[in-house]
């Protein structure tokens, strides 16, 4: 039997500081556990094997890959965000669009009065939607 779904992270090396700077952005967030490579590898020392931690109260998981790869994040796999008020998702959109790129600006779209679609610094695609 299933006992969970989480999104999956796969990071080239960025995977602790891209966990620091979400927990920072969302509140009810945290890191809950890191596994690191030691000295003897496969992937540089220090950086991580596996963790896990929470955003907004939602677990992902996610890793740092020893090897490179010719695919990255892609905004067809987003990070849906249901903020509760124009004052939050004025504040994640800047926070998370900060270094990264803007795929739909915050406005109204007719479907939502306050949406926004960007990749943040990291790749990361999310969507934010003003309930």
């Amino acid at each position: 039997m299933v006992s969970s779904v989480d999104p999956f992270l796969m990071f080239e090396g960025s995977a602790e500081t891209a966990m620091s700077f979400y927990v920072s952005v969302f509140p009810d967030s945290r890191i809950e556990a890191i596994t690191r490579y030691g000295p003897d590898g496969p992937g540089a020392e220090g950086t991580v094997i596996h963790a896990k931690f929470v955003v907004a109260g939602r677990a992902i998981q996610c890793s740092d890959s020893p090897m490179p790869h010719p695919f990255s994040f892609t905004p067809s796999m987003s990070l849906f965000v249901t903020c509760e008020s124009a004052e939050e998702i004025e504040r994640l959109s800047a926070a998370l669009a900060n270094g990264g790129e803007v795929l739909m600006p915050l406005d109204d779209y007719g479907f939502s009065r306050k949406f926004a679609w960007l990749n943040d610094k990291f790749g990361v695609s999310w969507q934010l939607n003003l309930a």
